[in-house]
């Protein structure tokens, strides 16, 4: 299968300044998704685009080359993923390459393997729009999750309080924002909110660990530093 892996990173991040190439376990944060996406294809497959100097220095000394700098307009804070996947998608085919398969890699997702994104490939096919990364979640709604109802009384979110043991319940997942494996065609057509023949692949919470806050990365580091990932 001849797959392009995109891994989209933007300069700037308040959660955590400077995350994406910031130091996790003695290497640069995308470091770990760079190794993951060469586990699966070689480096002329790998697109990181980015539309930051800093972001393509730490990239090309971590020996992969980056194609193009990302415009101005897909750079902002309202720049959509959806947009700055075709962008990637325009370039490569634009010098005469096609792909079977787009694989978005989310470079705040570090514990995720190249194993992972193997497996999640041998779900894949061009029947389907995409294969997406979930985990199992905490809150769910049959059991933990409640709304407010037109007179502000609390009410369960969904099964009308059917279950009373929380192992009872159907299991609900929700995306980790790992592993996107994305048919060309239904990108061409529509953005991935549109889509309505996803898989799932599903994942621990460990390998799960999505870095958006300081909070974060300090159980990132933990987890490193004690064996645990």
């Amino acid at each position: 299968m001849n797959i392009l892996v995109i891994i989209p990173v933007r300069g700037g991040s308040k959660g955590i300044p400077g995350k994406n190439i910031k130091i996790l376990g003695g290497k640069p944060l995308i470091g770990y998704t760079i190794d993951a996406a060469r586990a699966v294809t070689d480096n002329d497959h790998i697109c990181v685009s980015t539309d930051d100097d800093r972001i393509i220095q730490a990239v090309e000394q971590y020996g992969l080359k980056v194609p193009f700098k990302r415009p101005e307009e897909l750079a902002t804070d309202t720049a959509g993923t959806y947009e700055v996947l075709l962008h990637a998608l325009n370039y490569y085919e634009s010098i005469g390459e096609t792909f079977d398969a787009v694989v978005l890699l989310q470079a705040t997702s570090p514990f995720r393997t190249g194993n992972h994104i193997k497996e999640a490939l041998k779900l894949y096919s061009k029947e389907i729009d995409m294969v997406v990364s979930v985990k199992e979640t905490d809150s769910n709604p049959y059991y933990i999750c409640f709304e407010d109802d037109a007179n502000g009384m609390l009410h369960i979110s969904k099964g009308d309080g059917h279950y009373t043991r929380r192992q009872d319940c159907p299991p609900v997942y929700e995306y980790n924002g790992a592993i996107y494996i994305i048919n060309p065609d239904s990108l061409k057509r529509m953005p991935l909110n549109k889509f309505t023949k996803r898989v799932k692949y599903v994942m621990d919470r460990g390998h799960s660990i999505d870095l958006d806050t300081m909070m974060d990365w300090q159980i990132a580091e933990y987890m490193i530093n004690n064996h645990l990932i």
